[in-house]
């Protein structure tokens, strides 16, 4: 059986760090893999080869797997961010976000279980805006069936892979009756091809209303892009903020998994960082690779360590390093 091999972009800051952890447990598990490790992110902009070099997205395009850690985008210059870059040259146009309760990590909410899909490359961050006066400016919000449909498509073909029973389309068709009245209409039409998946839809104000009362009424939910940027980083609140809060963008070019938090330069090198999120992200990853078992029990170990709490990193109020906490998922993996 030939060893598959995955792109790894390590990343700025604990990147490197978090990455070697991951990647560690992941082998424990039994993945085999060949990494093909490749830059992105700061260094490698201020090197001049760009945020997210030619050479990455070959890799990425041709592996069609990636696992990316947290990434610094240099002030000043006109950089564009390395997220932003993948997403517009590979065309990942689902962005996934679950945001799960984890034991032993006490939250308002202990019973929170939803997957977030976020449209990616429409809606007003198509960047279509100009000044139509010295004071004035505008921005066009740009909705297509064709990207509506699309990632609706991946919403239910995702709900249904993984066992989920609901898929609720989060709009403001009310006032936007052509925009986002041509979103959910895109969705109302995918949902007919699946019959055995609920499906409704909610206006996002009062999503998000519902969601900070009782998000464990909620399954999967799928936004127009704007929405979603503001409901994800929502929903990771839920359950304990970005350091543990996974994520993908996904396409037909390639699926691109990463932490969604930031690459904290301030504790870089000194093997302090929690390295959950990224792990997460690859259980994410192997969920997409079809290794559905294999990524039950990584989530497994890393609940069975949690909720233990003996070793902890320090953002989690223990004392554990980066590799420790690794270490004490990969013991609970061979128990």
């Amino acid at each position: 059986m030939t060893t598959k091999t995955l792109t790894l972009i390590p990343g700025d800051g604990i990147g490197p760090e978090i990455s070697d952890a991951v990647t560690r447990i992941l082998k424990a598990a039994g993945l085999q893999v060949n990494w093909d490790v490749t830059e992105g992110g700061e260094h490698s902009a201020l090197a001049g080869r760009g945020v997210m070099p030619d050479a990455t997205i070959d890799s990425i395009a041709r592996n069609k797997i990636a696992l990316k850690g947290p990434t610094t985008t240099p002030t000043g210059g006109g950089h564009q961010s390395a997220n932003v870059t993948l997403r517009k040259r590979l065309d990942l146009y689902a962005n996934v976000r679950p945001a799960k309760s984890l034991p032993g990590y006490r939250t308002k909410f202990d019973n929170v279980d939803l997957i977030i899909v976020r449209e990616n490359t429409e809606d007003t961050y198509a960047g279509v805006e100009h000044m139509v006066a010295p004071n004035v400016a505008q921005c066009l919000k740009i909705i297509t069936w064709e990207g509506s449909e699309r990632v609706a498509r991946y919403a239910f073909n995702m709900a249904k892979k993984l066992g989920r029973k609901r898929v609720t389309c989060v709009h403001k068709a009310n006032i936007h009756k052509l925009s986002d009245g041509l979103f959910l209409k895109a969705h109302e039409a995918v949902a007919a091809e699946f019959p055995d998946i609920k499906f409704d839809s909610i206006i996002v104000d009062n999503l998000c209303m519902q969601l900070v009362t009782r998000p464990e009424e909620f399954d999967v939910l799928v936004l127009p892009n704007l929405y979603g940027d503001i409901v994800s980083d929502l929903c990771a609140g839920l359950v304990g903020g970005l350091g543990v809060a996974p994520g993908a963008n996904i396409g037909q070019n390639g699926a691109v998994f990463e932490a969604v938090h930031g690459s904290a330069p301030d504790i870089a090198g000194q093997g302090k960082a929690n390295p959950t999120a990224l792990l997460l992200s690859a259980v994410m990853m192997l969920q997409h690779m079809g290794e559905l078992a294999m990524a039950e029990r990584i989530e497994k170990g890393l609940h069975k360590v949690l909720a233990e709490g003996k070793s902890l990193t320090r953002d989690l109020k223990g004392t554990a390093g980066t590799s420790e906490f690794a270490d004490a998922i990969i013991h609970a993996l061979n128990k």
